[in-house]
């Protein structure tokens, strides 16, 4: 069960071998966290796809980008026309037109895919961040050093 307070939400998925046991509209290995987390800013999904299946489809999306970070496995990433061979380790960031699908090689495929408007960014984490005061059980404030 997801935990809600103030100014977070967590949740405990398990280990992603389990991922094959979630179900989303007919599609195992599939389980998006936007809700449970109560996102608000971009879709998450965590994705298992077992070795040699592929998505059955090609999609696009009408606003939305997506962003696909290969965690395990290998597999094949199609994007408007084009095959390219993905593993763990390989970024994928396809604009809202992109007509895409993707399958599983010779190993499961784990990966995660992050949705969000296109253009909506309007400033990265170096203008964005704020150093606190604030310490931790693992941070040494630097007068007690």
């Amino acid at each position: 069960m997801p935990v809600h307070k103030k100014n977070y939400s967590a949740e405990h998925t398990g280990p992603f071998e389990t991922l094959l046991e979630r179900d989303f509209m007919g599609f195992p290995g599939k389980y998006f966290i936007g809700e449970n987390l109560e996102l608000t800013g971009c879709e998450v999904s965590l994705n298992r796809l077992p070795a040699g299946k592929g998505i059955p489809f090609v999609h696009a999306h009408k606003r939305n980008e997506e962003l696909y970070i290969v965690l395990r496995g290998n597999g094949t990433f199609f994007v408007d026309g084009e095959e390219f061979p993905i593993q763990e380790g390989s970024l994928i960031r396809v604009a809202p037109a992109g007509e895409r699908a993707f399958k599983a090689g010779s190993e499961d495929l784990y990966f995660f895919c992050i949705q969000t408007e296109a253009g909506s960014l309007t400033q990265a984490t170096l203008e964005d961040g704020i150093r606190l005061p604030t310490t931790t059980s693992w941070i040494v404030p630097k007068d007690n050093k």
